[in-house]
């Protein structure tokens, strides 16, 4: 008969060693300075998480900054931009590198991320600041702020100039912009404030200006609504604005239009509808599955919004998903459904909290694997797994609110795979979602030794020689419940471009960095 023991002490011999404590005073592996900032910058918003606040996330990022070449900060910035679409860390990213003296590759990489108004604003309020070590411009930003102006048409630069904290005006103050025209002069003295004259305007700015002092037939411009809520909107001014309204606007005001009768009108609800569920629509919008997520909660919950607005969302987060892989083999999944997954997923910021939590997170993408991979299986854990039944038929919201439903207890990562190894079980793919804060199955009397949930995958790998494991990390803290290795994926952020490296990894396609060489290829 097999000395169990002695396979268990063998077993642990091949698991490293932990090398830092978590939040939750964990065991837990750290990350590299290039992990932790891929980590950081896929999902860091710079707020209050449920372990750590802002100013410590953004501590962290500059003291990771020190340690790392410009390049990768830099390939580091586009990558999150273009295929996590993030706003702040980019921003950051782009002006720690004005700092690191390397002009060229600050040249290059400003436009690719300062890609729009709220981008460029972010940028500025960052340089001044002071956090990257100086509160003015330099002069070579204040060059590229200005050639940003150069390079767009006055009604675009109208267009985005939502905002404050700066405004464009602070900033065309700031840069001592030189307009080339008599229409850019015209539409910066309108920012500015100073006398102008009007016929200089672009002709959408006087439309708006026009329309404001209701010179005009009543019909309401083409600009962002948010230029439009302060002024006396009544029922037909709000169903202009949601018949020329943008993907994502109508996203964002659905309730707001139900408020203002909007929906009485059948014609625009199947147009908006339509508009929903289009899929270019949705492309083009770049689109999170989670913000398909916040407006389907909201509606769901509004029983004034007709059931074609909640259906057409359904279908979109449908669309959304399509990144989602069809894995061979067997797959599990484990969404952490413990109590500090109750937090935010964008964490906590006075007035501008998310709606959706790290547990819906955690529950969406569990569901949208499972919609796609009909045999897979879904574990949700706390202190121990949670039982629950799913139907692989059912659409992703309602699995998803199904999961998200659970929530509580501490956090044990280990739980789910001691269940796979009590039980013997086969299988090709394991994904955690999680804020990796596992606490209660650390061992106390031996803290030299690896993590829990490491020993109980290298028991599973035994049996399942080609298996793979995939962490998610949804909250940021730099470090990991499984260490980097061939056979295990740390991969942070809560985008469809997660499933995408998810699929590369699973066909064996990503190399030994994974996350950081997807990274690594980003052409500056």
């Amino acid at each position: 008969m097999a000395n169990k023991s002695l396979f268990n002490t063998i077993t642990g011999m091949f698991t490293p060693k932990a090398d830092t404590v978590n939040e939750a005073g964990g065991k837990a592996y750290k990350l590299s300075p290039k992990q932790a900032l891929a980590q950081y910058a896929a999902t860091g918003c710079f707020t209050q998480t449920f372990y750590a606040g802002a100013n410590e996330q953004l501590d962290k990022v500059l003291e990771l900054c020190e340690t790392l070449d410009a390049e990768f900060i830099a390939k580091t910035a586009v990558f999150t931009r273009k295929e996590s679409f993030m706003k702040d860390m980019p921003a950051l990213l782009v002006a720690i590198l004005s700092t690191k003296k390397d002009k060229e590759l600050f040249e290059k990489t400003f436009p690719k991320v300062i890609d729009n108004g709220k981008m460029l604003r972010n940028f500025v309020q960052i340089m001044r600041s002071g956090v990257v070590g100086r509160k003015s411009l330099g002069s070579m930003p204040k060059r590229l702020v200005r050639e940003w102006f150069e390079n767009r048409k006055p009604e675009v630069i109208f267009k985005q100039s939502i905002g404050q904290s700066p405004s464009f005006a602070d900033i065309l103050k700031m840069i001592h912009a030189k307009p080339k025209n008599e229409e850019y002069e015209a539409l910066f003295g309108y920012f500015i404030g100073r006398e102008i004259k009007f016929e200089n305007l672009p002709a959408l700015v006087q439309i708006y200006e026009q329309y404001k002092a209701g010179k005009t037939n009543g019909e309401v411009p083409n600009v962002p609504f948010q230029m439009l809520t302060a002024l006396p909107l009544g029922t037909k001014e709000w169903t202009e604005i949601a018949r020329n309204a943008k993907w994502q606007m109508t996203r964002m005001n659905l309730n707001t239009f139900q408020r203002h009768g909007v929906f009485a009108d059948k014609e625009i609800v199947k147009m908006i509808s339509e508009r929903l569920r289009n899929t270019e629509n949705i492309k083009r919008a770049r689109v999170f599955p989670y913000q398909l997520m916040i407006a389907f909660q909201m509606a769901n919950g509004n029983k004034e919004i007709p059931r074609e607005i909640t259906e057409a969302l359904q279908d979109a987060m449908e669309i959304a998903i399509e990144n989602v892989p069809e894995i061979d083999g067997k797959v599990y999944v484990f969404p952490d459904v413990s109590g500090s997954m109750s937090m935010a997923a964008t964490g906590y910021r006075r007035g501008s909290t998310s709606a959706v939590r790290c547990i819906d997170v955690a529950a969406l993408v569990a569901a949208a694997i499972l919609r796609k991979n009909p045999t897979a299986e879904v574990l949700p854990f706390e202190n121990s797994v949670v039982k629950v039944k799913l139907n692989p038929r059912d659409s992703v919201m309602t699995n998803a609110e199904k999961l998200a439903k659970i929530g509580g207890g501490g956090t044990n990562c280990s739980a789910p795979l001691k269940q796979l190894n009590r039980s013997k079980a086969k299988g090709d793919l394991v994904i955690y979602v999680s804020d990796n804060e596992s606490w209660i199955d650390t061992n106390r009397t031996h803290w030299n030794s690896g993590t829990e949930t490491m020993k109980q995958w290298n028991a599973f790998q035994s049996r399942n020689k080609d298996a793979k494991l995939v962490c998610v990390d949804i909250q940021p803290y730099g470090h990991t419940q499984a260490k980097e290795r061939a056979d295990i994926l740390n991969v942070g952020g809560f985008s469809d471009n997660v499933f995408k490296i998810v699929s590369e990894f699973s066909k064996g396609n990503l190399g030994a960095d994974h996350w950081v060489g997807e990274i690594e290829k980003v052409d500056i």
